[in-house]
C-alpha cells in the first residue's frame, strides 16, 4: 500500500483475516499502519523505496490519492495496481475532476477556473458569489479553500491560496452525502447505503448510516452517478464519491478514490466493512453485498482523546484508535454507534459526543 496512516492499518485489519500481508510505502516515523504491515521508510518518488515495493508485491493499492502519478505508473508498469493511475491523476486535480463530472452529465455546482488574477471576474460570471475558491491540487479537511462573499474577499482569496485555483458556486445544500462504491476485478460492483455527514472547520465529525429518511430514488441517483465514474475510470476497488443533496436532487463535490473517513462505520454496521471489499476487490476475491440490518453512525475523535474505558462503557459503541499522537485537529480514531433503532444509536452519540473535550451537542442528522 502506498501510505501508512490509519485508512492503511484498517485495510491491513481487514485484509489479514483474508489471508494477506501488508507493505506500506511510507515517509512519516512510527506510522499507524506500522503496527500491522512491513514498512518501507522512504518518500513516495523514492526510486529505491518503488523498487522494494515492486519487488514486495502481487498487487499494490493506495491508502490516499495524492501519491505522485509518477510513481503510481511506475508502479503499474510492473504489477497489478488499483485502483489506476488515471484515477489517481484525475482525483489530484479538482478542475480535471469537475470537467470529468460534466462530461458525464453528473450534475455539479456551476465552476470555473482561476490560472491569474486575470481569470477571477471570468470565473465569477460563472460561479456567481458567494463562491468557495479551492486550491486545485492538496488540500482536504477544508484546508485549501475559501468562501468568497465579494470581489474583496476573491483578490484576497487567490492571493491567500496562490497556485491554480477552482471557483465553485456556493451550494445552498439541505445536506451532504456520500456514496461508495466498489468495483471488482471481474467488474462487478456493489454500493454501501448513501451517507450522512456532518463537518466542523472542514472535518467530518459525524456519519449518519444509512442516511436518514433516505428514499429508494436517491439511493438509485448515488448509484448511477457511481457507476458512471466507475466505468469512465475502468475502476477497481472502493470509490467514494461526496454529494450535495440540494432540492431533491444530487449534485457531485468531489471523489476519493479510496477508502473513505464516511465509510468507517461500515465496520461494524454491515456485514462486511468497505476496507475488507476494497482488499477483496484489488487481490480478485469475489465482492460482497453490503447487508445493513439497522441504523448506525460514526463519531470522528479530533485532537485530544477521550477515555477508553468510559467510552467502551456506552452501549452500543465501538472504539476504533489508530495509534497517532495527540495534536490539534488530528483525527486519532473514531466510534461507533449501532442499535437497535435510530433512537438507540442517537442515544449513544449523544453519550460519546459527552466524553469529547470541548464538546456541547453532537449535529443531529435530518430525520431522525
Amino acid at each position: 500500500m502506498l501510505g501508512g496512516g490509519q485508512l492503511a492499518r484498517m485495510l491491513a485489519l481487514e485484509g489479514i483475516p483474508l489471508g494477506h500481508r501488508f507493505t506500506v510505502l511510507e515517509p512519516a516515523p512510527d506510522p499507524p499502519a506500522g503496527a500491522v504491515s512491513e514498512v518501507v521508510a522512504a518518500a513516495y518518488d523514492d526510486a529505491e523505496g518503488l523498487a522494494r515495493m515492486a519487488a514486495a508485491s502481487d498487487v499494490i493499492t493506495c491508502e490516499f490519492e495524492n501519491v505522485p502519478a509518477r510513481s503510481a505508473a511506475y508502479l503499474a508498469a510492473r504489477l497489478p495496481a488499483l485502483p489506476p493511475p488515471a484515477a489517481l491523476e484525475v482525483a489530484q486535480d479538482r478542475l480535471a475532476e469537475k470537467e470529468m463530472f460534466r462530461e458525464l452529465g453528473i450534475p455539479t455546482a456551476p465552476f470555473g477556473r482561476i490560472d491569474s488574477p486575470a481569470d477571477i471576474e471570468d470565473a465569477l460570471a460563472v460561479s456567481g458569489l458567494p463562491a468557495v475558491f479551492k486550491t486545485r491540487r492538496l488540500g482536504y479537511d477544508g484546508k485549501g479553500q475559501v468562501v468568497v462573499r465579494s470581489r474583496g474577499d476573491a483578490a484576497r482569496a487567490r492571493e491567500k491560496l496562490a497556485g491554480p485555483l477552482i471557483a465553485e458556486s456556493f451550494v445552498a445544500f439541505e445536506r451532504e452525502l456520500s456514496v461508495l462504491a466498489v468495483a471488482g476485478r471481474d467488474g462487478s460492483r456493489v454500493f454501501y447505503p448513501l451517507t450522512e455527514n456532518h463537518h466542523a472547520h472542514g472535518i467530518l465529525r459525524v456519519s449518519y448510516a444509512p442516511a436518514p429518511g433516505l428514499d429508494p430514488e436517491l439511493q438509485a441517483e448515488g448509484e448511477r452517478i457511481a457507476g458512471l465514474l466507475l466505468g469512465r475510470l475502468n475502476y477497481c476497488g472502493v470509490l467514494a464519491i461526496e454529494l450535495f443533496e440540494a432540492g431533491g436532487r444530487l449534485l457531485a463535490n468531489e471523489m476519493a478514490p479510496r477508502v473513505h473517513n464516511s465509510g468507517h462505520w461500515t465496520l461494524d454496521g454491515a456485514n462486511a466493512s468497505q476496507f475488507e471489499n476494497h482488499i477483496r476487490a484489488v487481490t480478485d476475491l469475489p465482492l460482497a453485498r453490503p447487508q445493513v440490518s439497522g441504523p448506525a453512525a460514526m463519531v470522528n475523535i479530533i485532537g485530544e482523546l477521550p477515555d477508553p474505558r468510559a467510552v467502551a462503557g456506552v452501549p452500543g459503541a465501538h472504539l476504533h484508535l489508530y495509534g497517532k499522537a495527540a495534536r490539534p485537529g488530528r483525527k486519532l480514531g473514531h466510534v461507533n454507534l449501532t442499535g437497535r433503532d435510530a433512537a438507540e444509536v442517537m442515544d449513544g452519540v449523544a453519550r460519546v459526543w459527552e466524553l469529547l473535550p470541548g464538546a456541547a451537542l453532537p449535529p443531529r442528522p435530518t430525520g431522525w
